[in-house]
């Protein structure tokens, strides 16, 4: 009886993993681009709906400022600073002047809310933030702008254009899932919400610091809906058996929607079976098909190693140099396993993973520490995995607090944890990747042996062929980066700054400094510009970075969204003086090429440089 449910179980896997998954045909080639990202990733279903927008057309009133003349000056400043405040009278007789000029000028100024409505003359808050910058304001002009309703991001945008309305003949998601529009109608939302609103939408109409400022707004019309086309996939990942529902409009990810369906479906308050055809009891022979198919994969993978490696064994001592040049497979037994282990560490140039079931501190010691510690210094990155059991908190061995401690103490040369080290779970797996060139795998614990040099019959596989360490990196960088994401959205969600550092270091040191970056951008948190600054320093240190890689024109070009006042100017400004410095010591022209007119402007403007400053100075200096 047994054997016969073994025997259906593996039909009825081979079934599912061969037929077609509820995959819309204009879906495919994203699916397989959605699936290359990683190996672990398999996309269960995917299908296109519409859902709606509201569009409303605006119309704001703008107050701008202009440069005040010499008596508008003066009667401002009049008014502010003599005591008592003086009438228009006395002002014209203390300047021996007709009171009519006097008068003109102040009924100009009063139409402006720059002076109070009485005499004598008073000047207005909103006049005296008005003076503070050598202006007074214009009159308000209106303009025509189209206010948005996006139900599934729960957020008003605001874009000059309005949007066509097109006919979409897809299902319509609401029939599914209920989509709450909770956003008030425009016309009752206080101004300062709308102002809001349009300074997250970019069209520069609202800018406070400038001068520039919405007093009121009116709706024109009657609202519209406007169809948008939108795809949802169900993914599974299989280094985390974990499924996950994804939201995006093109490639584009809408990750509040995402998150939003996710919560529904653990609430059970939607059904995969009603949205994609998807039954639990499919979901579920999926996952166990595709867990046993990655398995396999990693089966297949150790097994090419150990054949390559019984092959180099029995070449002939003249075939081997030739062998060696294609990259090899070594194998390694006991005593040879902890010197090759030193010996490869000291070798890394940028970056070191290490997976590790266990951690203790009979490796984590001192020398183990100092080691680390000279890594660090010379710009490599260390990333450290852990875990065998399913849930951290049925590990039985845990890593030491203490010890988790001293490997996070390891900084760079800017202040940042250069080892990041978290639990991962559920893996036997015992690897060492060095700079994508190196390959240590094997039944050797790398972080929990106990110390001792006795032989205890383990063996590992130090592999240099190019297309085998390329797979290990693949696999055991897509579950460091994983990690990644989970930490960001934590830290999105909280606010907290310690975790979003921990992100952008671990994408740091997996070269995805681009991502770390455009999620700063994205999510606006641009407090964390001068780590990303640190994390390119330590890639810049061990050339993972190339002076010339567009994230720093993208990262100067955030400096334009930077005030001043921020209180994390000042480590802005280092920043930009090392990584500047960094470049110019051996590219002094790339440094050169990156400080354009607009971005000279704004050093000047943040005081990373002094006006008497030119670029070419700069550059001199640091180099």
């Amino acid at each position: 009886m047994f054997q016969t449910s073994c025997v259906y179980m593996e039909v009825l896997l081979m079934f599912l993993t061969s037929s077609t998954k509820p995959i819309d045909d204009n879906l495919k080639k994203l699916v397989d681009e959605i699936e290359a990202q990683s190996p672990s990733l398999s996309v269960l279903a995917a299908r296109q709906f519409r859902y709606s927008l509201r569009q409303t057309q605006v119309e704001v009133n703008i107050k701008e400022p202009r440069q005040f003349n010499v008596l508008e000056e003066f009667i401002i400043r009049a008014a502010i600073e003599f005591q008592p405040p003086p009438t228009e009278d006395e002002l014209a007789s203390v300047l021996g002047l007709d009171s009519v000029f006097i008068k003109t000028t102040t009924t100009t100024l009063r139409s402006l809310q720059t002076l109070s409505a009485t005499s004598p003359l008073t000047v207005t808050p909103e006049g005296r933030s008005f003076y503070e910058k050598g202006s007074v304001p214009q009159p308000p002009y209106p303009i025509q702008i189209n206010a948005i309703i996006d139900p599934l991001s729960d957020k008003i945008t605001f874009q000059s254009e309005s949007l066509n309305e097109t006919p979409i003949t897809l299902p319509d998601l609401a029939d599914f899932i209920t989509i709450d529009n909770t956003i008030a109608d425009i016309a009752s939302l206080p101004l300062e919400e709308i102002q809001k609103s349009l300074q997250a939408s970019g069209l520069a109409l609202h800018v406070p610091k400038e001068g520039k400022i919405v007093t009121s707004f009116k709706v024109l019309g009657s609202t519209q809906k406007i169809w948008r086309k939108i795809s949802l996939f169900i993914i599974f990942d299989a280094l985390e058996d974990k499924l996950s529902i994804q939201i995006r409009n093109g490639k584009q990810i809408l990750e509040s929607a995402s998150n939003w369906l996710e919560v529904l479906h653990a609430k059970g308050k939607i059904s995969l079976q009603s949205l994609c055809k998807l039954s639990t009891e499919t979901i579920h022979l999926e996952r166990e098909a595709i867990l046993k198919q990655k398995n396999t994969e990693i089966e297949a993978r150790l097994e090419t190693i150990r054949k390559k490696a019984l092959e180099t064994a029995t070449k002939a001592s003249g075939e081997v140099d030739k062998y060696k040049a294609l990259g090899e497979a070594v194998q390694l037994r006991d005593g040879q396993i902890s010197q090759a282990f030193s010996e490869i560490l000291n070798l890394a140039k940028s970056q070191l993973l290490i997976y590790s079931p266990w951690v203790n501190q009979a490796v984590v010691n001192e020398n183990f520490i100092i080691l680390l510690q000279k890594l660090a210094n010379r710009g490599v990155w260390i990333l450290i995995g852990h875990g065998i059991s399913r849930r951290k908190e049925d590990e039985e061995k845990p890593i030491p607090p203490e010890v988790e401690k001293k490997l996070r103490a390891i900084k760079t040369p800017d202040g940042l944890s250069s080892v990041q080290i978290f639990w991962l779970g559920e893996s036997h797996v015992k690897e060492v990747i060095v700079d994508k060139e190196i390959h240590l795998c094997g039944s050797h614990n790398w972080l929990s042996y106990r110390g001792d040099y006795l032989p205890r019959g383990e063996s590992v596989y130090k592999v240099t062929i190019p297309h085998q360490v390329q797979e290990a990196y693949e696999f055991l960088a897509n579950r460091f980066q994983n990690h990644a994401q989970k930490v960001w959205q934590n830290a999105l969600a909280n606010r907290d700054y310690k975790l979003a550092v921990e992100s952008l270091c671990v994408w740091g040191a997996l070269g995805m400094e681009d991502i770390a970056l455009q999620k700063i951008e994205q999510n606006n948190w641009l407090e964390l510009l001068p780590v990303w600054l640190n994390v390119a320093l330590q890639g810049l240190r061990s050339k993972n970075i190339q002076p010339d890689s567009a994230s720093f024109k993208t990262a100067l070009s955030l400096l334009s969204q930077v005030s001043l006042e921020k209180a994390f100017i000042e480590l802005l400004q280092e920043g930009w003086h090392k990584v500047i410095g960094a470049i110019a010591i051996n590219n002094p022209e790339t440094a050169l090429n990156l400080l354009s007119d607009q971005v000279w402007a704004q050093f000047i403007r943040l005081k990373i440089v002094q006006e008497s400053d030119s670029p070419n100075d700069f550059i001199l200096y640091r180099t």
